[in-house]
């Protein structure tokens, strides 16, 4: 194996909690190549004293006002000189082989643009991380309603999470990229971004790894590659319909705001990717009719959201039509991933 240099990008917003746990993970890294470019985006907490006081040795920028994690991360990518790119989440901590596990299998196929890890469940308790063995994702999956699942989320390890295997696409916690794979996916139509300016919050990482796969570049999830994720959405998962009404706290614990980004961003980046809409059309509008049942009796307003997501539609459909020209999977190959 060759020694690639790689870029560990943090973009973080009030992580005072997580912070040491997390840059500590990556000075116990056992692969020593690495460069860790951090940008702050205005944290209000002790984010910008503790990095500032107790890990001047990595690259630091700073904003002045909140622009998200995926644009901060597009940010970042500027800043960066590495072949690969770890997108890291500052409630992630790494195992201290995660580095060297990614590039045993990514420098073994230049057509591999992105590496999921097996990422399980950790929580602090008075300040000490309590790891454990259930699974916060191994990737996504999609089904012909499209409706996105985190594959194993909330399930205990088990030997079937043991193999390698391609996926749909790498979750948002801890993805790791090709740079080249990234790079690929800038469009015209969004100024050449490789991050939707029009997203915020939620869905930008589907938005980019579905681009992604159209383009041709391969995903997989890989379960040497290990790490932790203190997502508090994961905690106490419900698989069941019928465990509905005791899902609704959890839910309402979730800002409205991101209750409507979540309702929108996933179905823009539905129209601008989807290949298979209208092959599918029966499958996705008996879910979408649900989920519309669901928000008028529970969450109604998300609602006010809507005006939004047809304020965004046009760009969506013109951003769209770049995709499928750049396409290098046919939609019948893509199909093959709705299950």
């Amino acid at each position: 194996m060759t020694n690639p240099p790689v870029s560990i990008n943090l973009a973080v917003f009030n992580g005072e909690k997580y912070i040491r746990h997390c840059l500590d993970s990556i000075k116990k890294q056992f692969y020593q190549d690495i460069e860790v470019n951090i940008l702050d985006n205005a944290s209000t907490d002790k984010t910008v004293e503790i990095i500032k006081g107790e890990y001047p040795e990595f690259k630091f920028l700073e904003n002045n006002r909140n622009i998200g994690m995926w644009p901060g991360q597009e940010k970042l990518l500027k800043h960066s000189s590495g072949e690969y790119i770890v997108v890291l989440s500052v409630d992630v901590i790494l195992s201290p082989d995660f580095i060297e596990q990614t590039l045993r299998v990514m420098e073994g196929d230049n057509k591999l643009g992105a590496i999921q890890g097996k990422i399980y469940q950790w929580q602090l308790t008075q300040n000490v991380p309590k790891l454990s063995k259930i699974i916060d994702t191994v990737g996504f999956q999609i089904s012909r309603s499209r409706r996105l699942i985190n594959i194993g989320q909330g399930d205990e390890d088990k030997p079937g999470f043991n193999e390698k295997k391609e996926i749909f696409a790498v979750e948002g916690a801890v993805p790791i990229f090709r740079r080249q794979a990234l790079e690929d996916c800038g469009l015209e139509t969004q100024g050449e971004k490789i991050i939707d300016p029009d997203f915020f919050w939620y869905g930008d990482d589907l938005d980019l790894t579905w681009r992604m796969r159209i383009l041709g570049w391969k995903q997989y999830y890989y379960p040497q590659v290990i790490a932790y994720h203190d997502r508090s959405t994961t905690k106490d998962i419900k698989k069941h319909w019928y465990e509905i009404f005791s899902r609704l706290k959890k839910r309402n614990q979730i800002p409205i705001k991101k209750r409507r980004l979540d309702w929108a961003n996933y179905r823009l980046a539905l129209i601008k990717n989807d290949q298979n809409i209208f092959r599918d059309l029966p499958y996705i509008l008996v879910r979408e009719i649900m989920v519309l049942g669901y928000t008028l009796l529970f969450e109604p307003g998300v609602f006010l959201g809507f005006p939004r997501f047809f304020r965004l539609l046009p760009r969506m459909l013109r951003r769209r039509r770049e995709i499928m020209k750049k396409a290098r999977v046919s939609a019948k190959e893509m199909h093959e991933w709705f299950t």
